[in-house]
């Protein structure tokens, strides 16, 4: 029987009590160890790193996390030495946050590490650089796991603006700009949302006030000084805070979040996946945010370093189905007739935009290095390069070439599949086209709600 250590960060949230209690139900752990109101997070970093430990593995979650599912039948029999959780993020949808998993030797390996001077990647993730600098030193690699985790449902006000203020000082390349830009577009979509009003002015007061060229040192002593900004300024809003949690509240959002799912029970005894094969801009984030409303685990273009190195070795057997139902855009795009060998009867959905919309669509978004001044290495971006380069012959944005790639791939796709239609869907989600095809193609009642549009 493996010793789990439970070690759980909480700087007083909301779901802090709750978050707690399902931990322990759901991990089992053999001891637990709290951090309480340690500020800044890379103070608590210290003291976490600081603690003695006598277990296997150590699970480190902060108290924003809800664990919705039983983890203890994967904990005990875990050998991987660092595992990142696949959680569902109210504001970026399937995202890797809040809930890590370490084996006793990394724990060690970053323990020795140390506090990096001066180094900007420190002063936005202590957690992430010390330990990527301690799996590096040791030769390993991170994996991604996803389990029945919630993050950020049901937070503070206060709690929200600091962590999307922090946000936009973490999202200040093109690239990371770009994903924030189009998670503030899904927000948009959910009226009367309160989570996300506090996030979108957050979001606008860190740009107006924090210098884009500002010193590691300003970066932060704003990040210190968050908690109590983020206090100050939605008192100056006007926006009053919420009541303690409940259980009822909690069980009441489980209900909302979990629907049963047919369509995977349906086929429960075969790898069935669900596959987006539009090329980029063809609607894919909104194909990705309509399946996670019905319940599938769809990962939008993952560009993790396992996945990468996959493509980069012709697997396309990839890690991440292993607990994923599926993947979207051009990650798997090209790679549909492999994929529809590899599991037989699995669905596949062709996102399609008039041409004009999508050369404008494609030119704003590729008409710049977005791979630039990415955190990773350099081996890293160069697997994305390849990647954009082998699906439209060009990294860069090339007018003619890219709509003959795009022209090409629909065409290749329908051919393929012609005398199987119940494998594909062909889906224009900017002509109006949503439930009424989606549903029905995965053997769902029609869902009555907006359907999701990222207009990009």
């Amino acid at each position: 029987m493996k010793k789990i250590d439970l070690v759980f960060r909480t700087v007083g949230e909301r779901t802090s009590k709750i978050a707690l209690d399902l931990a322990v139900k759901n991990i089992g752990p053999s001891g637990v160890r709290i951090l309480e109101n340690v500020k800044p997070f890379s103070l608590a970093v210290q003291q976490m790193l600081a603690a003695e430990y006598d277990c296997d593995f150590a699970v480190f979650m902060d108290a924003d996390c809800l664990i919705l599912e039983d983890m203890r039948p994967f904990l005990q029999e875990n050998t991987l030495p660092y595992a990142d959780c696949y959680v569902l993020d109210k504001f970026r949808g399937h995202i890797h946050c809040g809930v890590h998993i370490a084996r006793i030797d990394v724990v060690r390996a970053m323990q020795k590490v140390g506090v990096p001077q001066d180094d900007a990647k420190y002063a936005l993730r202590p957690e992430s650089r010390i330990r990527d600098l301690a799996l590096a030193q040791m030769g390993l690699e991170k994996v991604f796991k996803p389990f029945k985790i919630y993050h950020d449902y049901l937070q503070y006000c206060r709690d929200i603006f600091a962590k999307y203020a922090l946000r936009e000082l973490r999202s200040r390349t093109d690239y990371h700009q770009a994903k924030l830009t189009a998670c503030q577009e899904t927000w948009e979509m959910q009226e009367g949302d309160l989570d996300f009003l506090v996030a979108n002015c957050a979001i606008a007061w860190a740009r107006e006030t924090v210098k884009l060229n500002a010193s590691t040192q300003e970066i932060s002593k704003v990040i210190e000084a968050l908690p109590d900004i983020a206090v100050r300024q939605l008192r100056e809003k006007g926006i009053a805070e919420k009541g303690p949690l409940t259980w009822q509240e909690v069980e009441e959002f489980s209900a909302k979040v979990n629907p049963p799912n047919p369509f995977k029970s349906e086929f429960k005894s075969e790898p069935v996946k669900i596959f987006g094969i539009g090329l980029s801009q063809t609607g894919t984030k909104s194909l990705t945010q309509a399946l996670h409303m019905l319940g599938f685990n769809v990962a939008h273009c993952p560009d993790d370093e396992m996945t990468l190195k996959e493509l980069a070795a012709g697997n396309y057997n990839f890690s991440i189905l292993k607990d994923m139902d599926g993947i979207a855009d051009i990650t798997v795009a090209p790679f549909y007739a492999q994929l529809d060998k590899l599991f037989p009867g699995s669905k596949f959905i062709l996102t399609v935009r008039d041409k004009e919309s999508w050369m404008k669509s494609v030119g704003d978004n590729f008409g710049k290095p977005v791979f630039e001044g990415l955190p990773s290495n350099e081996n890293t971006m160069q697997l994305r390069r390849q990647l954009r380069a082998a699906v439209y012959g060009s990294y860069t944005f090339q007018e003619e070439q890219f709509y003959q790639a795009y022209a090409s791939h629909c065409q290749k796709v329908t051919e393929y599949f012609q005398s199987r239609p119940e494998s594909l869907l062909v889906l224009n989600v900017f002509q109006g086209e949503g439930w009424e095809k989606l549903c029905p193609f995965l053997n769902l009642p029609v869902l009555e709600r907006p359907f999701p549009l990222v207009e990009k």
